[in-house]
């Protein structure tokens, strides 16, 4: 049981799509693969909206699904715990990201840009929908040519 367990741990952070801290390297994997790059403004330990939306809509299956083939990820965490503190030089680039795309501080706050860094769409707060409609509404902003 224990190995099925493992097994099942190993296979789902295999197949999870990945999240990228810097967005300059998001940039280069969106402009390689023609996919949209979808920012994540949160505060991972200490704002509930953010915490749920990651739990409820990032880490779900129709989103994961979704994210892996069709969109590059960014999570731009503004933690308050000492103990989650990041480094200066994430802490710099998660500022910069804020000052260009989130400069009221909004959190949570969603965005989805093209590979020059056009917004397309954007969330602000935890979307009342599940992580399905939030993936059709995602489809529709790529089907609808804004990408």
């Amino acid at each position: 049981m224990k190995l099925l367990v493992a097994s099942f741990a190993l296979f789902s952070w295999l197949f999870n799509p990945v999240w990228f801290t810097d967005v300059n390297k998001a940039k280069e994997e969106a402009v390689q693969t023609g996919r949209p790059i979808l920012i994540s403004f949160s505060g991972s330990d200490w704002c509930v909206p953010c915490i749920r939306m990651h739990k409820e809509i990032f880490e779900a299956e129709p989103f994961t699904k979704y994210a892996e083939n069709n969109l590059v990820l960014v999570n731009a965490d503004f933690p308050r715990s000492k103990k989650h503190q990041l480094s200066a030089a994430q802490q710099q680039l998660n500022n910069a990201l804020a000052d260009r795309y989130n400069p009221k501080g909004i959190f949570p706050y969603t965005i989805l840009i093209d590979p020059t860094g056009k917004v397309l769409n954007q969330w602000e707060g935890y979307p009342d929908e599940s992580a399905e409609k939030f993936v059709a509404e995602l489809n529709s902003i790529k089907s609808n040519g804004n990408h």
